[in-house]
């Protein structure tokens, strides 16, 4: 102890009462500010809040009061803190969006879901709402205990004696100290079933329970996805509920668009933010197929409004909405409430338990009070049957008396009363002299025995004070229940994949000879009649650059490289760069990660919607091999690729189609030579193995396509002078697989050598809505109508069908097609450890 000027000055470490003081004010915060009650489910704020207005006598059928009033008779009596935190806590109380049952009927300004502020309290009025008399029903019957206020000069009840299970059924939300309670709301209706079923069955697990309580009830409705979160919620006391803003698609039938319309968000979301969030996603590009959002909420309901473009896919509008706004939230449960003082991790179990041992003390000191009160009223009663039963002589012995007290001694000897009783005779009236009243003291008097008798026999009996309160419960959801507002759907929402916020769309994958990759929606390319000069579709780097590859494809498919080298590497449509521009050069093939080795080259795109579809690969080499593979071979690709074909010598691949067993193939060679023979000729094989022999090629020839055959189709075949031919495919023989074939163009100075083929169906044809994309080396791109193309012999010359530039040549064809249908998709799991090929292969040729 140091003296000093300051007085006696007694040193101490810091840290010794950092830790000291810390503790004592965690311990004040956890206890008596930021955590609910297990038994009331209210925090002291609100709790003292609800009190004082009954204690103002503030009913709900009384009239309003100033808020303003109240905050200062709280503040005054109970809660030495903040005013404006007492008037937030008041507020809540009174915010339907904010609780599920309101316990406070709020008049003016209480704020909104926009997160408007409310109206100062010298504004604004309150009340109890008919709900709270569900909480604070006997608090005058001595249910609960009272405790010293902070000056001690009033009392206040320690909790209120809720017959309302306010924890559940309203939730609670608030931050402690190195914790944090968050628990939602939930239907009355269902949670007084659970609680008459525990009763009932107090085994029950909490999978018996949830047949009652199916999930949380927020006030603002929406739906929630899932139910592993909500049952890990019950179970554990913490979980993550999936919580998802309702919407309606309306038709705007002149206009031929939709409009999507959100009437409920997720429980806490501020709508005014989220309607901004929206527009500012609209602004930057991050939402596509909205043209408008607006918010036409009224007193009728909530109503955000986005308009969609034309032709917008709703699906995808809505996933990119959820992903990137709180139209989608996770609901994070931690059932944390005061157990006798101490916080505890709650069970949904744990919590009906406590509420109903709870209300089982409720009902017993509400009875022991009652009988209390009854057996006093009796006892005066016996003394006032004594003294009507002996009238004359009472009268006479009161009127003997000198004085009030020698009145009341006199009695008390005289017929054996308390003084309690004989002061009750001395306090009757005359009135109750009347025959009439004599005759109703006599029936209290014999109601209150058997009242007395009823109460004790419930005190006698557990079992009768759980029926009490089994049948307050169900007393309380006939009164109060009602229907759930938010709808729980059991499936669960998978992680977010990109495919969801991807459109579905077809369009057109260019790829330059250098390998520069991109994707163009398919209607930029404009119709041209035959014989137009085209529009660039692709940029060049370099003078010798070229474009001989282009697949068109929905955004979701995938989409296979094939390289020179024998190699295949993948990418989903939706990954490759979106360009707007049509001579946009697009982006290098290496960037969407594969692992190409120097002067690899892509010879061939081949789009799939799956890789287990059960189909084969059949593939072409530049001197005629061929090859054919199961599809599914593919379906543990990576970026660094796989190898798919072996090749020999200068050999490179040129093609790759899809092809059933039962469907022909056709090859096409720069010479003008074609051969058509059965996919099944060729045998399927390993994924690393080598090719047999398509076709016998002459000297300086070489293949430059290769087609799935349509019985009922055409062969379009096109020079690198821009001279094309229909062909009806009926015309090509079947022959045997590695013979010379048969010529299908005749190959001229002017007509040039044949630059690509394909396959046209007779309903293509007849189209008239430009079926035809040709791309020349560079990277000019015309689409034109096939029905101008007439259909001719064999070995025809054709028509012209674009006109290169000097020094142009065509490069590439394809033919704007329904997308091919999908065949079955294997299960995965039938192709682990399983061979789908006939043979090991060796890599030898197969002639």
């Amino acid at each position: 102890m140091v003296n000093s000027d300051l007085g006696n000055i007694r040193p101490i470490g810091i840290e010794d009462e950092m830790k000291a003081s810390y503790l004592d004010y965690a311990m004040s915060v956890i206890v008596a500010r930021a955590l609910p009650d297990v038994r009331d489910g209210l925090k002291p704020v609100q709790r003292r809040i609800l009190y004082a207005m009954h204690d103002q006598g503030m009913r709900p059928t009384s009239s309003y009061k100033k808020s303003a009033r109240l905050v200062g008779e709280v503040l005054g009596k109970y809660h030495p803190h903040g005013d404006q935190s007492v008037y937030d806590a008041q507020v809540r109380m009174a915010q339907p969006f904010s609780l599920r049952y309101p316990l406070v009927d709020g008049q003016g300004n209480y704020g909104s879901v926009d997160g408007d502020p409310p109206a100062a309290m010298r504004y604004t009025e309150c009340r109890l709402s008919s709900v709270t008399e569900m909480i604070l029903g006997d608090i005058d019957r001595d249910t609960v205990d009272w405790g010293e206020n902070f000056d001690q000069s009033l009392k206040e009840p320690t909790v209120l004696p809720a017959r309302l299970p306010a924890l559940l059924v309203n939730g609670a939300s608030g931050i402690a100290v190195g914790m944090a309670t968050n628990i939602p709301p939930h239907n009355v209706s269902e949670i007084c079933d659970a609680v008459v079923h525990l009763i009932g069955k107090p085994d029950a697990t909490v999978d018996d329970l949830m047949q009652f309580v199916t999930g949380p009830d927020f006030p603002t409705g929406a739906h929630i996805w899932g139910q592993e979160g909500i049952r890990n919620a019950y179970v554990t006391g913490r979980g993550r509920v999936m919580v998802q803003a309702s919407h309606v698609v309306e038709d705007i039938a002149r206009q031929e668009r939709k409009r999507l319309v959100f009437t409920e968000i997720p429980f806490q979301v501020n709508k005014a933010n989220l309607v901004a969030k929206i527009a500012d996603l609209l602004k930057n590009r991050k939402v596509e197929g909205v043209s408008e959002v607006r918010d036409e909420s009224d007193r009728k309901g909530m109503r955000i409004v986005l308009e969609l473009r034309r032709g917008a896919h709703v699906p995808v509008v809505l996933n990119n909405l959820y992903k990137q706004t709180n139209l989608r939230t996770a609901f994070s449960v931690n059932m944390i409430a005061l157990v006798d003082g101490t916080p505890r991790v709650l069970t949904l179990k744990q919590a009906l338990r406590h509420y109903i041992d709870f209300r089982v003390e409720v009902v017993r000191r509400r009875a022991e009070f009652d009988l209390k009160k009854a057996k006093a009223r009796l006892h005066v009663l016996e003394g006032l049957r004594v003294a009507i039963d002996n009238l004359d002589r009472v009268i006479e012995l009161i009127r003997a008396s000198a004085d009030v007290e020698s009145a009341r001694t006199t009695l008390m000897m005289e017929f054996a009363l308390s003084e309690i009783q004989a002061q009750a005779i001395l306090d009757m009236q005359l009135r109750r002299l009347a025959a009439l009243e004599r005759e109703k003291i006599e029936n209290e008097y014999n109601e209150l025995i058997g009242l007395v008798a009823e109460l004790e026999a419930l005190l006698a009996d557990s079992a009768k004070v759980l029926g009490v309160v089994r049948t307050e419960t169900r007393e309380l959801k006939r009164k109060y229940g009602d229907d759930r507002r938010t709808e729980i759907h059991p499936e669960e929402l998978g992680e977010w994949r990109r495919e969801d916020t991807e459109p579905h769309e077809d369009v057109v994958i260019t790829l330059s000879r250098n390998g520069y990759v991109k994707r163009v929606k398919l209607d930029t390319y404009k119709k041209q009649h035959r014989g137009g000069r085209g529009v660039r579709g692709q940029r060049m780097t370099k003078e010798d650059d070229v474009t001989p590859h282009l697949q068109i494809a929905d955004t979701h498919d995938y989409l296979l490289f094939f390289t020179d080298r024998g190699r295949v590497f993948a990418s989903r449509v939706f990954e490759l760069p979106a360009d707007q521009s049509r001579n946009s050069r697009g982006t290098p093939v290496q960037n969407l990660g594969f692992n190409m080795e120097p002067r690899e080259q892509v010879q061939a795109v081949v789009a799939v919607s799956s890789y287990l579809e059960d189909t084969y690969l059949v593939m072409a080499t530049r001197q005629g091999q061929v090859k054919r593979m199961h599809l599914p071979l593919l379906r543990n690709m990576n970026r660094s690729g796989l190898r798919c074909f072996n090749l020999k010598g200068e050999d490179g691949l040129i093609g790759a189609v899809l092809a059933d067993d039962d469907e022909d193939i056709i090859l096409v060679s720069k010479e003008g030579m074609s051969i058509r023979f059965n996919s099944s000729e060729v045998r399927s094989r390993q994924r690393a193995a080598g090719g047999m022999k398509g076709m016998a090629l002459q000297s300086k020839d070489e293949i430059v396509s290769m087609n799935v055959v349509d019985d009922e189709g055409y062969l379009l075949i096109v020079s690198q002078k821009g001279y094309g031919k229909l062909s009806l495919l009926r015309h090509y023989t079947q022959q045997r697989r590695g013979g010379k074939g048969l010529i299908t163009l005749k190959v001229t100075t002017k007509t040039g050598k044949v630059a690509d083929s394909a396959v046209v169906s007779e309903d293509i044809r007849a189209d008239s809505k430009g079926k035809l994309v040709l791309v020349s080396e560079k990277a000019q791109v015309i689409r034109t109508n096939l029905g101008e193309i007439r259909s001719t012999g064999r070995i025809a010359q054709g028509v012209k069908i674009q006109v290169p530039d000097a020094g142009d040549r065509i490069s590439a064809i394809r033919v704007i097609a329904e997308r091919r249908e999908a065949g079955a998709v294997i299960d995965p799991s039938f192709l682990e450890g399983v061979n789908r090929e006939s043979e090991e292969f060796d890599g030898s040729d197969d002639t």
